[in-house]
């Protein structure tokens, strides 16, 4: 016993002693990087071309299968469109299996089967591997293209370019590929639903029989699998796949990037808020020599919550919710660099020049130790943990074949990145980050943000939504004779069916419901008084996401169960709105008349409510089309359409709801007048 009490004395005096050597005051240094060692796949290749990557992994009794055909970027031309066609339509049944009962067997496997234009993906439990390899192959090989899947398929693509129509981030996208590179090269060209409809199922199939072909095709199996075993299922599967004819295709060339700073604007009167772009092509591999050095550049200017674009334009301005760049390398010439945030249209001008200021201090100031050694951290951590995934060596190990780069890349990742300095950052931002060679590319409600854009300087040009030029937009539409604010609202009132029958509405009940995701359903439910009573529910999968309740003299907000009484300030401007019919109380309150501004294509009256809110309505019908609503943190809007009479009144059974850059329609499934509502429901 004392000889066990003396030994825990000693361990606790040498404990003593150990914590007494540390110095708090000072942070520990980091440790030596962690040595990379990665393990090379096993390789062969099959007659026909198929190059195969195998890696055995036998943690877990999974396996997965990874195709990739390394074609050379094409354009379709007037038929854009047929390679999303292909992948649509691929990995729906075989020419000896019906869609549905590939996709049952699929279920029954627990698996996952996928296909694109030029690659595929399956994987499953490890017993199962022969039949996912046999069904992929299968899939791959003898693909069922059927008229009926075709014209789905074809609906659904035109469906989609609709839907992204009035989208700012999609019109961004599309104009910003297409100013950058040009509409003639494979990374400008677009879809349109003209060139959707141009494409029948013999161009699909076409199209598949010239690109999809094992010619350049690479094979990645990455799990519990036997070399040996799984040499012999591949040879035999995918051995079958006949080898095609040689693609002659060019390296599309480097696209030159304009000679001063320019802003191509595209006017798009629904938007909410303003999409900034600050871009310019490059010269970028990942061979490169000072390839690290400007992927820790573009990290620190605009990689997260800890770069230069968010500290500036959320933190230190609150202009967004976040603003972030890419630097993007291309063996294929279409290596861009992007600098980027969606902001409120007040503050459109200020946004871009601030993310210029930003792009230009990471050039000519030398980055902060302490921020270029934050970066390097994250950047080798992000590295280390992606290399617990078993795929991970699979991927690198294909990146060294098709990037013809040193065998010991990823070896020595960690050693170049950590031998960085300030002097290596400043160099990769001048080589790559051209502000004085940048296009701005604003897309946003020109009525609102061009007088302040015209005020920086900047050269503007115009294009539409296609990349189109097109001449400075007028927003100067004379209001008729005798209109004022008073005349349009009672126009509403008129429309919707008279002041007397909106009076004698002392409650309404409002149930919709919107498509989230595909199958995911979110449901709406919006209760008014004539008394100042207000509630709106969000509800998704039964569970409230967000609930706003206005009683008179008090509300509330609870969003995720968080609950937030609302200001004194905050209930008075939205007594106004809580009406069944807020116009009856406008009528009453100071407003103004703000001018004519198109709305889906409509033109309608602004009436300035508050100094967050505007109303628009028709010029043509009268009917309320948009609420507009803006704060310090951006904007939002709520569109009216498809109105329908209910007892005489016309109420819009489609309610357009903008959250960010997401816009959810909301279908009107019932409503209810001077029923279905109590007291209780405001508690």
């Amino acid at each position: 016993m004392k000889t066990k009490i003396s030994v825990l004395i000693v361990l606790f005096l040498m404990s003593v002693s150990v914590h007494a050597q540390i110095d708090r005051s000072k942070q520990p240094e980091s440790g030596p990087a962690p040595k990379i060692t990665l393990e090379t796949p096993q390789e062969f290749t099959l007659k026909n071309g198929i190059k195969v990557l195998v890696v055995e992994n036998h943690k877990l009794p999974k396996v997965t299968y990874s195709l990739r055909l390394d074609n050379k970027p094409i354009t379709e031309g007037n038929k854009a469109g047929v390679s999303s066609l292909l992948s649509s339509m691929l990995g729906n049944g075989t020419t000896s299996i019906s869609k549905d009962k590939f996709n049952d067997e699929i279920d029954f496997l627990g698996a996952s089967l996928g296909f694109g234009a030029q690659n595929g993906y399956a994987s499953s439990l490890s017993k199962y591997a022969n039949r996912i390899l046999e069904l992929m192959a299968d899939a791959a090989i003898n693909p069922l293209f059927t008229e009926e899947e075709f014209q789905k398929s074809k609906d659904q693509l035109i469906e989609g370019l609709k839907s992204q129509e009035k989208s700012v981030d999609a019109i961004a996208a599309r104009v910003g590929n297409a100013l950058s590179y040009g509409k003639n090269n494979p990374f400008g060209e677009f879809t349109t639903e003209e060139t959707v409809n141009n494409i029948t199922l013999q161009d699909v199939k076409n199209f598949y029989n010239t690109y999809f072909i094992p010619n350049n095709a690479y094979l990645v199996v990455v799990g519990d699998v036997n070399y040996k075993t799984i040499k012999k299922d591949i040879t035999k599967k995918f051995g079958a796949w006949k080898k095609g004819t040689e693609i002659k295709s060019a390296t599309p060339p480097i696209t030159s990037n304009v000679t001063t700073t320019q802003i191509d604007f595209i006017d798009v009167p629904n938007a909410v808020q303003s999409n900034v772009v600050v871009t310019n092509t490059v010269d970028l591999e990942k061979g490169d020599a000072d390839y690290f050095a400007a992927k820790i550049a573009n990290y620190i200017l605009g990689g997260g919550g800890e770069g230069y674009l968010f500290k500036n334009l959320r933190e230190q301005h609150a202009y967004t919710y976040g603003a972030y760049s890419s630097l993007n390398e291309s063996r294929y010439n279409a290596g861009r660099f992007e600098a980027s945030a969606s902001v409120r249209n007040a503050v459109t001008d200020s946004a871009a020049v601030e993310i210029l200021n930003e792009i230009n201090r990471i050039k000519t100031q030398p980055v902060d130790v302490k921020d270029l050694e934050s970066a390097k951290a994250k950047y080798v951590g992000n590295f280390v943990m992606a290399l617990e995934k078993p795929e991970t060596v699979a991927e690198y190990a294909l990146n060294i074949k098709l990037n013809n780069l040193p065998k010991d890349f990823y070896e020595t990742y960690l050693e170049k990145i950590n031998a960085l300095t300030p002097a290596d950052i400043q160099n990769a931002a001048k080589t790559y980050f051209k502000p004085e060679n940048a296009r701005v590319i604003i897309v946003g409600k020109g009525s609102e943000v061009l007088t302040n854009l015209e005020k920086t300087g900047v050269p503007i040009a115009y294009y539409d939504k296609f990349a189109n030029p097109v001449e400075k937009p007028t927003y100067d539409i004379a209001l008729p004779e005798g209109v004022t604010a008073k005349t349009v609202l009672q126009d509403y009132i008129n429309a919707v069916g008279g002041q007397e029958k909106l009076t004698a509405v002392n409650t309404i009940n409002i149930i919709s419901e919107a498509e989230y995701q595909p199958g995911m359903m979110m449901n709406l439910e919006i209760k008014k008084t004539a008394k100042n009573q207000f509630s709106q529910n969000i509800t998704m999968m039964g569970q409230s996401v967000m609930k706003t309740v206005m009683n008179n003299k008090t509300g509330y907000v609870v969003m995720q169960g968080q609950k937030k009484e609302m200001t004194e300030e905050e209930v008075l401007k939205s007594v106004a709105e809580a009406a069944p019919f807020p116009e009856l109380n406008y009528l009453t309150s100071t407003v103004s008349l703000e001018g004519i501004e198109d709305v889906e294509g409509e033109q309608a009256y602004k009436i300035k409510i508050s100094e967050e809110l505007s109303v628009f309505y028709s010029v043509e019908s009268g009917l309320k089309l948009k609420d507009e609503r803006t704060t310090p943190m951006g904007s939002a809007a709520l569109f009216y359409s498809d109105y329908k009479d209910l007892n005489g009144i016309k109420f819009p059974y489609k309610l357009s709801q903008t959250m960010g850059p997401q816009k959810f329609d909301f279908i009107v499934k019932e409503i209810k007048v001077n029923e279905g509502v109590t007291n209780e429901d405001f508690n």
